[in-house]
């Protein structure tokens, strides 16, 4: 049975994430290891570190993985941005490597106008740069799906397969599979025959082996919309049958999946989601 939980707050440090996810039952939780709106902030003590190893060990919440700060762009053509954002996912690597986490997933990026073919390389660059000066480390990068806004690049299964293939670090890299962004960028999984037609397609290109962690997010945007706006599980363009294939898809049942739908009513909309999802598994 996949684990199932929400991306958490760290307000108040890191392990209130994972407090704030034991509190409404989450078995795995997603968190930004820093502040996600600025490049640098304050370095992890000590203290917090083993106070998030306690925390992890002994509550409720069975894994724990970060989400990258979402102003990091390794696809830039701009240098300072690629510089910048290269230092920052290198500080959160280590954060996960810190704090005992396996994955760290990210988008990306967007290649500005300069081309597909310079975005794969540039990203490819990037995380080469990074795994190789943490070579032992066991924190898998994971690269997520996108919608395909503007120049975004990682919208097609072939484009995150290709960052994969140009890396030397293979081994240490992964996919996350995002429910909404897939579907704006015109992988239908509504039905049953599309959703193992979508399935066949991303066994081919990237391998099942490959996919680490699942999004569950319904859709604001249509299909092929290239719209990355997420919405409650049920309310949107996707409906309910995407969410019930996937958690009872036998080959998915060892992966964590994570909400990342609005919190503008707190944590009360994804108790209801969490829910949802959960009478959703065996349900044929």
């Amino acid at each position: 049975m996949p684990y199932l939980g929400a991306h958490m707050s760290i307000a108040g440090g890191v392990s209130r994430a994972l407090l704030r996810g034991a509190e409404i039952k989450c078995e795995v939780v997603q968190l930004f290891v820093k502040n996600n709106v600025q490049w640098r902030t304050p370095p992890l003590s000590e203290q917090e570190v083993a106070r998030f190893r306690r925390v992890l060990r002994t509550s409720s919440v069975r894994m724990a993985f970060a989400h990258a700060c979402y102003l990091i762009n390794l696809a830039s053509p701009d240098d300072t941005i690629f510089l910048r954002s290269r230092a920052c996912l290198l500080e959160e690597y280590t954060r996960c490597v810190r704090l005992g986490l396996p994955y760290i997933i990210f988008h990306p990026g967007s290649h500005r106008g300069a081309g597909v073919e310079f975005g794969i390389q540039r990203v490819a660059t990037g995380l080469d740069w990074i795994l190789s000066r943490r070579r032992g480390a066991k924190v898998k990068i994971l690269l997520e799906t996108t919608a395909g806004q503007g120049n975004s690049i990682g919208f097609c299964f072939e484009q995150l397969a290709e960052i994969i293939r140009r890396c030397r670090f293979k081994n240490r890299l992964g996919v996350c599979l995002d429910t909404c962004h897939i579907f704006s960028a015109g992988y239908d999984i509504r039905t049953i025959d599309t959703y193992k037609k979508t399935m066949r397609q991303l066994d081919k290109v990237i391998g099942l082996e490959n996919l680490h962690v699942i999004h569950l997010n319904d859709s604001k945007g249509a299909l092929g919309s290239r719209l990355d706006r997420h919405t409650h599980i049920g309310k949107g363009q996707l409906g309910i049958t995407p969410f019930r294939l996937l958690l009872n898809d036998h080959r998915f049942i060892h992966l964590p999946m994570v909400i990342e739908t609005p919190k503008e009513d707190g944590v009360r909309m994804d108790i209801e989601n969490l829910a949802l999802l959960r009478r959703l598994l065996r349900k044929k």
